[in-house]
């Protein structure tokens, strides 16, 4: 979410140089950022956006400080449009109006909520952005430390439904029908703002790029300088930060992770995390740890990596299968990994507590 917590145990970057296993840690927070000084070293630059640390690393580019400082103005734009938590935000406004008006919004964020509409449709309310009431209740990442009362777990699930947002293009305004409710794109919005990142570094032709927004929605743009591909080792949900399970390799490709590990508390000996099930009202407890989206968009990985852990493993895996051009990755918490048809042979794995099942 774009309200998540800086501490991210999730989807790590392990580079592995022909030296030996290193990992891809970001180190440099100058507000400057760093330039490269030659083609193999990147220009580098760490900043603390949504909640979240966000690492660019761009290689091979004499105008990279230029880049880095349009990029840091593109993601304050982005928060400007969709942080729920930023009072200024265009979600903010349509938040504080529900129930009572239409909300006039940009055409950047009329889209994206027609995307984030859209994809609540496809997987029949798996991801739903009008979940703000179920986030803000159970504050889970947030203080939240306590399962609440039943009775307004209820209140707050019976304003939660997509189809209770009205929206018209024809005058990019945007309404939600009932008082109380409230816009998360958290399920969204970091993989939106990879994109728009992305988008901008391809357009300047930037070959060789890494775009880390907290750890959890990266996407790896051409390869390395050495032409090889970037390797992947993707996080133990069970270890600390480093651990890996596996790799994988990518090629000018997105990744995408989300799991019941990075935020939760702990009440009568149940897991209570922060991704919830907007029919229940709960955090999901359908035996699924983690799932790994790889390929599409960061926008589409982000997404689907919130709502098909929200499923449970059969009904994700035949939704997953179902897609074109992405595949996923579902540990379960018995440490089973399971993958669709287009991982398969691709997954290293490299723990022995975790089992391939083929």
């Amino acid at each position: 979410m774009i309200s998540s917590k800086v501490k991210i145990w999730g989807l790590v970057i392990l580079l592995l140089m022909a030296a030996g296993i290193g990992a891809f840690y970001w180190h440099n927070s100058s507000s400057k950022g760093d330039p490269p000084t030659n083609e193999n070293e990147p220009a580098t630059k760490t900043l603390f956006k949504f909640d979240t640390v966000i690492n660019l690393k761009i290689y091979g580019d004499d105008e990279s400080a230029k880049h880095l400082k349009k990029i840091e103005q593109m993601l304050d734009d982005v928060d400007q449009q969709i942080n729920m938590s930023n009072k200024d935000s265009e979600i903010h406004a349509i938040n504080q109006a529900a129930g009572k008006q239409a909300v006039k919004v940009s055409r950047e964020t009329f889209d994206l909520m027609k995307v984030s509409v859209d994809y609540a449709k496809d997987t029949q309310g798996a991801f739903d952005p009008s979940i703000g009431p179920l986030v803000s209740l159970w504050k889970i990442g947030n203080g939240g430390e306590h399962v609440p009362d039943a009775k307004l777990i209820d209140q707050a699930k019976s304003l939660v439904n997509y189809q209770d947002i009205i929206m018209d293009e024809a005058n990019l305004t945007i309404k939600l029908a009932k008082e109380g409710m409230s816009l998360d794109l958290g399920g969204i919005g970091k993989g939106y703002a990879a994109d728009l990142v992305a988008d901008y570094l391809h357009k300047e032709q930037i070959e060789s790029a890494i775009i880390d927004l907290g750890g959890s929605s990266i996407i790896a743009i051409g390869r390395k300088p050495s032409g090889e591909q970037w390797r992947i080792g993707l996080q133990d949900p069970d270890r600390k930060r480093g651990e890996q399970l596996a790799i994988i390799q990518l090629d000018n490709e997105t990744i995408d992770s989300s799991g019941v590990y990075e935020r939760f508390f702990m009440e009568n000996g149940v897991r209570y995390h922060h991704i919830l099930d907007p029919k229940t009202g709960f955090p999901t407890q359908n035996g699924l740890k983690s799932v790994t989206i790889v390929g599409g968009t960061a926008t589409d990985a982000d997404v689907l990596s919130t709502a098909v852990v929200v499923m449970d493993l059969e009904e994700g895996m035949a939704y997953m299968n179902q897609k074109q051009n992405v595949e996923a990755m579902f540990i379960t918490e018995d440490n089973r990994i399971y993958l669709t048809s287009g991982l398969k042979g691709k997954i290293n794995l490299t723990n022995t507590r975790y089992t391939l099942v083929e």
